[in-house]
């Protein structure tokens, strides 16, 4: 088992809050990710989770069991942290194996337990190397194996593979959430990386400045965000956000293309978004009028940056085929239909 309950939490530093009355659910079993800008408040929900951060009110259930203020030892979590924090003296099997001997495990227990995780994690070739002889990946699935001898009835992670480059990056997600499906244990996972979230989680809980925006299955987010923010933060490139022309001074022709895709609304959005995916480039007499700005070419697709006279910044396109066209191109924008979302004064989303 491994359900967790945090029901109206609040944490202060001082005067100030960084988590304001969070109430959420951890399903047992499920993959949870915690994501969102820098200092929103995913850190810190970890380590109250954790033991590792007081609780200043409300109250943390794991299990149904009340465990505010239970020492973190005692609370059934393993936290895998951004460092590795392996002990350099020790080899790998004694490292992976050290909270099992702090705890008077027998040693045959321990070499059992120790080389049944290093065998889930493929690294059971390893357990006589140092910390030094390995490389980061192989550093973290060692850190990780420390937390599965313990049998958690919840896994932690907090940014786990921001030190791994990208290409090891990858291969870490793949070997997470293979980890999940063998061991079926509750894990929450933090990170900034909007990809990591999209696809590793179960569910995503979209932080923002200490409370959750918005909590679901990764697509349902991405297709269905409540407002503005979980729009922009989730999607690579960003979605495109237009404001809604001035009736009077607004350019002609961007008036007459906002009128065009808002005609189907019931009501007049003060912003309208736009996922790059969704905005098609055409000839310049069968769209908005367009130039582009720079083309960046990804090998299975291609992003294209476009200027539109009388509109701030750059709307971005997404194509998976790439038509050849270059910078200083002029092209036509349209916008698949089921491709809108349409925000209101106060950001929120006007399903």
């Amino acid at each position: 088992m491994g359900h967790v309950s945090l029901r109206a939490i609040h944490k202060q530093y001082d005067q100030q809050e960084v988590i304001r009355g969070l109430d959420l659910e951890v399903h047992d079993g499920e993959f949870l990710v915690f994501v969102g800008p820098s200092g929103c408040g995913k850190s810190t929900t970890l380590r109250m989770i954790a033991g590792l951060e007081s609780i200043t009110s409300g109250e943390l259930l794991i299990d149904g069991l009340e465990a505010t203020h239970i020492h973190p030892a005692q609370r059934g979590v393993a936290m895998v942290f951004q460092s590795y924090a392996l002990y350099p003296h020790m080899t790998v099997g004694q490292n992976m194996a050290f909270s099992l001997k702090m705890a008077g495990v027998s040693k045959a227990e321990q070499d059992k337990q120790v080389r049944r995780a290093a065998e889930v994690l493929r690294i059971d070739h390893m357990l006589e190397r140092l910390p030094k002889e390995l490389s980061g990946g192989e550093r973290q699935r060692v850190a990780i194996g420390r937390a599965i001898v313990r049998k958690p009835k919840v896994f932690l992670f907090d940014e786990p593979l921001s030190n791994l480059d990208a290409a090891l990056r990858v291969n870490m997600r793949i070997e997470l959430s293979r980890l999940h499906k063998e061991l079926g244990t509750t894990m929450i996972y933090v990170t900034h990386d909007q990809v990591e979230a999209m696809t590793m989680g179960s569910r995503i809980a979209v932080f923002n400045q200490g409370r959750i925006e918005q909590l679901g299955a990764p697509m349902a987010l991405y297709q269905q965000p409540v407002n503005e923010f979980v729009a922009s933060f989730l999607g690579s490139p960003r979605i495109n956000l237009i404001d809604a022309p001035d009736v009077h001074t607004g350019p002609a022709q961007v008036r007459a293309w906002w009128q065009t895709l808002i005609a189907p609304l019931a009501h007049v959005p003060h912003r309208i978004g736009i996922r790059p995916e969704h905005l098609l480039l055409t000839e310049p007499s069968a769209g908005l009028p367009a130039t582009i700005v720079l083309a960046e070419h990804l090998g299975d697709s291609s992003i294209y940056y476009c200027q539109v006279e009388g509109l701030p910044g750059l709307l971005n396109a997404k194509l998976s085929q790439a038509p050849g066209l270059k910078a200083g191109d002029q092209v036509g924008l349209q916008v698949q239909a089921q491709g809108l979302l349409a925000f209101d004064a106060l950001g929120k989303c006007m399903h």
